[in-house]
């Protein structure tokens, strides 16, 4: 499951006037692997869905003319930096002891993983570099290979 970037008060109010909220945490409570960008990475936070033990600052870079992008070094990624795109992007203001710090961004981090939640602060959909989506697609993978595992026993 995708939780895409966008305005996270709106996406929240479509998720709770629509009664998406069970169905998203049954996603999340079956170890099924959850990418959230920008809002998504806020909407997975412990403040708002809980699937990251982390709290998210909304617009922690600034505003929309704030926007830049930057090359990142992302832990798993290889030794080439990332083409990152920051547009009204949050930070990452906590982490717990479970959160894996994939990236950092002047001193922020701005790439986690917990367990089946991988979240970016900045929207790798905007640039033709795979490898971030890499990271889920192989979580993904790894998920269907345990689930067939467990089926089949």
């Amino acid at each position: 499951m995708v939780i895409p970037g966008g305005e996270s008060t709106t996406i929240v109010k479509g998720i709770e006037s629509a009664g998406l909220e069970p169905a998203l945490r049954a996603h999340h409570e079956a170890g099924r692997p959850i990418l959230g960008t920008c809002a998504g990475l806020i909407l997975c936070d412990a403040e708002h869905l809980g699937f990251l033990d982390a709290s998210a600052r909304r617009n922690a870079f600034g505003r929309q003319l704030q926007s830049f992008e930057a090359d990142l070094d992302i832990e798993g990624i290889g030794d080439e930096p990332l083409r990152a795109v920051f547009i009204r992007a949050p930070w990452i203001e906590r982490c717990g002891s479970g959160v894996e710090v994939l990236a950092s961004y002047e001193g922020h981090p701005v790439a986690v993983r917990e367990g089946t939640v991988l979240a970016s602060a900045f929207h790798p959909e905007l640039t033709d570099d795979p490898r971030f989506h890499a990271i889920f697609m192989a979580m993904t993978t790894s998920a269907r290979e345990r689930t067939g595992k467990e089926t089949a026993q």
